[in-house]
């Protein structure tokens, strides 16, 4: 066995990739041979000190994973040695086999590969909990989707259509914006060359329905204009690096909500509204109404890279790598 190790807090060229035990197989639990684990934002910052969660040391960053169940827990009935499933966990997926609770282990359909599934709980998790559960989208409303070739951006779009929305994709790059419209974005925004309030102006006149904002910082300031009376805006991080305050007076006059979704709270909080956003997404993954994409496939041992293309924001979609 072998696992990608943080030993101290620090930048990606502190961890190593060690000969590492078996973890214990506990209760309501399942043993995967990891095939595949993405890499998430968090991520990034677990391993400098600055996630919310602080496993101790030595720990294995990693949130998502996919690959075959090898050993289950004698209480666990509905999973059998030799599926293939993907698998949300605290930490730990970047390791050749790792341990995950079974109600937090999902089959996969046919068809989905193990990248295209280890790149999709997260992601599409989030996206769906914040424009469903958070924001409360409905069918023709208009949705800015921040961060729109990223990560969860892009999945945030795909979602909005599926959702029945009128997506309008912001990012900043043509070619990011090429690749939100190949997914179903109806109108772009390039904030890199645009002012984003004066074209959402345009796109929009008496402003969006709903924000999801990944980015944080001065797109966060100028979204929260752009909403329109009743409008919600749904902060998911804060990849710009500043987090934003938010002026009282605004959320009066405009009678808006600004809410908040922490997707991995709910694997302590409420389980059955998480799991059933998986059942659904993958309904819809089947249903041919969300094509994960994977920008960058590389082995465990070039963490490294697969740490900066996620921290510089050089990939679209998701980065993910092989273990097994």
């Amino acid at each position: 066995m072998r696992a990608l190790l943080c030993k101290e807090y620090g930048p990606p060229s502190r961890l190593a990739i060690e000969p590492v035990a078996p973890l214990p197989l506990g209760p309501g639990q399942v043993r995967i041979a990891v095939h595949a684990a993405a890499m998430n934002f968090a991520d990034t910052l677990m391993i400098e000190g600055k996630y919310q969660e602080k496993p101790p040391f030595p720990f294995t960053p990693g949130l998502e994973c996919a690959g075959e169940v090898v050993e289950v827990a004698a209480d666990v009935t509905h999973l059998l040695p030799g599926q293939r499933v993907m698998a949300l966990a605290a930490h730990g997926a970047f390791r050749s086999d790792t341990v995950a609770d079974a109600s937090l282990t999902l089959p996969l359909p046919d068809g989905m590969d193990f990248p295209s599934a280890a790149a999709f709980p997260v992601a599409y998790g989030t996206s769906h909990l914040a424009l469903t559960v958070r924001a409360g989208l409905k069918p023709g409303e208009t949705l800015l989707v921040l961060g729109a070739a990223g990560g969860v951006g892009l999945t945030a779009v795909e979602i909005g259509k599926a959702l029945g929305a009128r997506v309008i994709a912001a990012a900043s790059s043509e070619e990011k914006l090429a690749l939100a419209k190949a997914h179903g974005a109806d109108e772009l925004v390039n904030y890199a060359s645009d002012d984003l309030r004066t074209r959402i102006k345009e796109l929009a006149p008496k402003g969006v329905d709903v924000v999801y904002d990944p980015v944080g910082g001065d797109l966060f300031d100028a979204a929260l204009r752009c909403l329109g009376w009743g409008g919600r805006i749904v902060t998911i991080g804060f990849a710009s690096g500043r987090i934003p305050q938010v002026p009282a007076n605004i959320l009066l006059v405009k009678n808006c909500a600004v809410l908040g979704l922490f997707w991995g709270a709910y694997r302590q909080y409420d389980r059955t509204t998480l799991t059933d956003s998986l059942r659904d997404l993958l309904a819809m993954w089947a249903a041919g109404k969300l094509r994960p994409h994977v920008s960058h496939l590389l082995p465990l041992e070039q963490y490294e890279a697969a740490f900066a293309l996620l921290s510089g924001r050089q990939s679209t979609g998701k980065v993910v790598m092989t273990v097994g």
